[in-house]
Formats: structure tokens, C-alpha cells, sequence
């Protein structure tokens, strides 16, 4: 099957700076597929390039099959939603909508029905007549998004577009471009900076930072199976336990325990162990019995309302145990001695690369 859009080797220099290093990426049709890293990672670039907004310097971007490494952005079936929505402030809703519309010379009639189709779509039927002044924030994406969806493009691409909404709004807006996505079957390409936003939203995952595409897969495959120590830290919380491998499935920490860990790393290769929180568990020291274990000290406890967190002081660092606030559970104070534990195969074997 033709991905919907296809990169290889894509490369973006401005002047001395490599923004995007020699991807290879395809997204497949019908799919919601996000592009999650930090700040200037080259995420949002490398979203610019397939809507045409920016060039690549080197290789080959298609989309359906076709080669569009070079075309101007009216010339690709794509439409790109932004963080800013950039609505005409004397234009109603109706005709924010139809304005692409007639710009391609649809008649005012056809445009209309195209335009009123796409507001009901993004549940603002009955609102054609407002101005965006009158509208609240989620509203307005709305807008932006059926100004976008009435061209009807075969991928639609958006930049962080939830990013200037208050938590529970860009929650709810979540579920609404989920529904959309499903209801439609058109790839949507979301660049988004927040881990939680991705995984709720995503079929797949690609993982950036300094230009590099690090990792690509389920929400379930980045989290529990992260590539390397950034894909780790940064997909949620983890601690990061510093060791060698002493076989294909025994890593020594930095204080000399034993961890079950597999991995294909050479023996003596360093490399840290990946302990989720929520995967860890606190007991009073010397209480765990044939389960792998760490020993330290609370230094401080978060009351959450449904969970605790515990800061541990380990000999060599610190890690943090995420425990579920339930009936009965034992409170550990402070300065209280404790071991840290965990199940065998909570935890996931991380190199450097």
C-alpha cells in the first residue's frame, strides 16, 4: 500500500544548521500519526517541508506516491492547521470557511454548502453567522479546522493547535480530533511537544531531538520500550538506574546489585535500566523477600489525592516511586528507611545511542 506521505533522507540546513537530519518516515493512509520532541528538535520543520512551507535540502518527500519535494503548498493535497489560528477577524464563521473556497472560484452557492457541511462536522452548526470575537478558544479551532477539512485534503497537518488552550478544553479538544480523524479516514500529522497529548491521541509515535528521528512506534512500544536514555526520560516519567551489562540478561547497577534485565548490548557496555514509577513499590527496609530490590532512604513524599510519590535517596542517586493511594496502604515518612522493588520485567535495558 502507497504510504500517504513519504520521506527519505530528508535533510534541512539553515545556513550551518542541520534542522532535520537525513529522515526516513512513512505515514500510512488513515492514520493519526504525531511528532513528539522538544523545542527546536525539528519536528515542526519537518511538518513545513511535507506542507510545503519550507524546501528540503536534500532528498525525496512524496506524498500518494507522488514527488512534491518542490512544490508550492497550493499545489499538494494538504491543508495545515496552526497553533495561531489565523482567522479574518471581519469575516463571520461562514465565510472564514468559504474563503479558500472562493478563492479557487467555486461559486458562492457551492461554497457555501461545501463550508456549512464542514461546520457541522466540527459541531458549530447554528454559529455560521458569528465573528470570531464573539467565539472562546475552542471555539475558533473549530473554525480552523473546517477552514481546513472543506478542501477536502488527502492529509491534514497540524501545528501544536491545542497548545494555547486551558487544560480541560485542550482535553476535550483531543477527543474531538480523534473523532474527526476516525470519521473522516484522512492521515493527520500532529506536532505536538506534550507526551500525554501523543500518547492519548496517536496510532504511531515518532520521537525527535536536534534534528534526529530517534524512534518511531505505538504509544505502547514508546513507552514501554523506549530506543535509548532520551526516548526514556522524555515519554514520561522514569528512573534511570546506571549500570553495566554483565550478560544478556543481568545488568550490575553503579552500587553492585544484580538486576534480570535482558538486552543485546556487549558485555561491559554501560547502560541504565528504566524503572517507570508507577511500576516501582516502597516497603519498609528489609521486608522484600525474592524480589529484585534497591535499598535508601524517603526524603520526601507528594500527597497526590489518588497516589503518593516518594523520593528515595539511594547510596548512588535518587529515584522516584509512584504509589496508588488505597485503603489501608502504609504511609512512609520521611527519613524512614525503606527498599525499593519492583517485579521482574518492569524494567527496560536503555543505551546511550
Amino acid at each position: 500500500m502507497t504510504a500517504a506521505v513519504e520521506l527519505m533522507g530528508i535533510t534541512k540546513r539553515f545556513g550551518d544548521v542541520v534542522a532535520v537530519d537525513a529522515i526516513d518516515l512513512a505515514i500510512e493512509d488513515g492514520e493519526f500519526f504525531a511528532m513528539l520532541g522538544p523545542s527546536g528538535c525539528g519536528k515542526t520543520t519537518t511538518l513545513r517541508m511535507i506542507a510545503g512551507l519550507d524546501f528540503p535540502t536534500e532528498g525525496s518527500l512524496k506524498i500518494f506516491g507522488d514527488e512534491v519535494g518542490t512544490l508550492p503548498p497550493n499545489k499538494r493535497p494538504v491543508n495545515t492547521v496552526f497553533q495561531s489560528y489565523a482567522l479574518f477577524p471581519h469575516m463571520n464563521v461562514l465565510d472564514n470557511v468559504a474563503f479558500g473556497l472562493r478563492m479557487q472560484g467555486l461559486s458562492k452557492s457551492a461554497a457555501r454548502a461545501s463550508s456549512v457541511e464542514a461546520i457541522e462536522l466540527v459541531q458549530l452548526a447554528g454559529m455560521e453567522a458569528r465573528m470570531p470575537s464573539q467565539m472562546s478558544g475552542g471555539q475558533q479551532q473549530r473554525v480552523a479546522l473546517a477552514r481546513a477539512l472543506v478542501n477536502k485534503p488527502k492529509v491534514l497537518l497540524l501545528d501544536e493547535p491545542l497548545g494555547a488552550l486551558d487544560l480541560k478544553l485542550r482535553q476535550e479538544m483531543q477527543g474531538e480530533l480523534k473523532r474527526l480523524q476516525q470519521e473522516l479516514g484522512v492521515s493527520f500529522v500532529f506536532v505536538t511537544h506534550d507526551q500525554e497529548e501523543a500518547l492519548t491521541m496517536s496510532d504511531r509515535i515518532a520521537v525527535m531531538n536536534q534534528g534526529e528521528l530517534l524512534q518511531v512506534g505505538t504509544p505502547e512500544d514508546i513507552y514501554e520500550h523506549p530506543a535509548n536514555r532520551f526516548v526514556a526520560d522524555f515519554i514520561g516519567q522514569t528512573n534511570l538506574l546506571e549500570g553495566t551489562v554483565e550478560d544478556s540478561s543481568t545488568v550490575c547497577l553503579a552500587n553492585g546489585a544484580r538486576v534480570q534485565a535482558r538486552s543485546d548490548k556487549a558485555v561491559g557496555t554501560s547502560v541504565a535500566v528504566s524503572l517507570r514509577p508507577e511500576r516501582a513499590h516502597i516497603a519498609a527496609q528489609g521486608s522484600v523477600d525474592e524480589r529484585p530490590a534497591v535499598d535508601g532512604v524517603v526524603d520526601h513524599m507528594t500527597y497526590l489525592g489518588n497516589a503518593r510519590v516518594y523520593r528515595v535517596r539511594l547510596d548512588w542517586m535518587e529515584v522516584e516511586v509512584r504509589e496508588e493511594n488505597r485503603p489501608g496502604a502504609e504511609l512512609h515518612e520521611p527519613g524512614t528507611p525503606v527498599s525499593v522493588w519492583w517485579d521482574p520485567g518492569a524494567v527496560w535495558v536503555v543505551g546511550d545511542e
